[in-house]
């Protein structure tokens, strides 16, 4: 049974209180394309194409896809590190406070917000600066706030230090000094130091070597639970997505083709961009034989999609509707929401 009701506008079942964290209507990022002598522009690259979508309290929210496909972006425009071309996006700071649109702050009350969102880069060796030392690097957002300075800057470094399992003394050294595991530890310490509620972690364990992903994530979920922390996890690893999100959200050419809680998605994809997705993943048992689906085709040129489904030219099952009709994102089943005409008639494999 199908509903017109967007992610939007239904809260998940895993949500500790009914108030979503955060919400987002309509998003989009374009890249204008100038060209000539007079730069002129001569087309927009669809970074984010009009996305939808809220994040429970407490939840992590896993976004994949391939290169490309605006994953990051979409976290950047949620700090507005990168200002959004169009749509909403609105944070419940707090009871008293309500819902805020960060894109009508400008000047203190921007910067006030800083304090509230916070992002892991996603490659620990050159998100640090190498003339920085540790109390510098994760003491910055405290000195650039004004929130602490001397010995209690000293102290709150030492004790961010000792949360991600560094030793406090470290803090005169600088990042050269330390393996990749423990520069993302220094970048997770520097995300903490203004005590958010929301963090972006943009691929936080690609650039790491698999042992370190697993200390790394195990961290993170630590740190969530302590410090009652949202995330918004963007990666293209959908192991590591279904070890730690909650629902998974995923995107293709700039949209969003399926939202679901993440078990859900992983049994049961009901878009077939998801199903190549999930027929990528390895199964831990060896000895299962599992077979890829190979895609025909290029992926979609952001700068001159298709008409109708983005996807319509690599689907195997697409039809001639899809080839003219752009599909809405809709809910067909109960927190698993898909932009596909068919989702209703197919039957997708998810992983074994």
């Amino acid at each position: 049974m199908s509903s017109t009701n967007s992610p939007a506008d239904v809260d998940s079942g895993r949500s500790v209180r009914e108030t979503p964290l955060l919400e987002v209507k309509g998003l989009r990022k374009y890249y204008p394309i100038r060209r000539g002598f007079l730069s002129r522009t001569r087309g927009y690259v669809k970074a984010v194409d009009g996305v939808d979508f809220t994040i429970q309290r407490g939840e992590t929210l896993g976004l994949v896809g391939e290169s490309g496909c605006g994953k990051s972006t979409t976290g950047r425009c949620l700090l507005r590190a990168v200002d959004a071309t169009e749509g909403q996006v609105r944070y419940w700071i707090s009871d008293e406070t309500g819902w805020t649109d960060i894109y009508q702050l400008a000047g203190e009350d921007l910067r006030r917000f800083r304090q509230f969102a916070q992002m892991i880069f996603q490659d620990p060796f050159s998100s640090l600066n190498p003339r920085m030392t540790l109390l510098q690097i994760v003491g910055e957002p405290l000195t650039v706030n004004r929130l602490a300075s001397g010995e209690e800057l000293e102290h709150r470094v030492a004790d961010l230090l000792r949360r991600v399992g560094l030793r406090p003394e470290y803090m005169k050294r600088y990042p050269h000094a330390f393996s990749g595991g423990q520069r993302q530890r220094i970048g997770i310490a520097r995300s903490l130091a203004l005590e958010p509620n929301f963090i972006v972690c943009d691929e936080p364990v690609s650039a790491l070597d698999v042992s370190i992903q697993a200390q790394t994530l195990n961290l993170l979920q630590d740190l969530q639970e302590e410090f009652h922390l949202t995330y918004l996890f963007v990666a293209h690893d959908l192991n590591v997505v279904a070890h730690i999100a909650d629902r998974v959200a995923v995107m293709y050419v700039g949209k969003m083709v399926e939202l679901a809680e993440s078990d859900d998605l992983f049994d049961n994809p009901l878009h077939p961009y998801t199903e190549v997705l999930m027929s990528s993943v390895l199964p831990p048992d060896p000895r299962i034989k599992t077979s890829q689906i190979e895609m025909t085709g290029e992926v979609a040129d952001p700068a001159n999609p298709p008409s109708g489904c983005y996807f319509h030219p690599r689907c195997q099952y697409a039809e001639d509707r899809c080839r003219h009709e752009t599909p809405e994102l809709r809910e067909v089943r109960p927190s698993h929401f898909v932009s596909c005409h068919r989702a209703e008639e197919i039957t997708l494999q998810g992983v074994i």
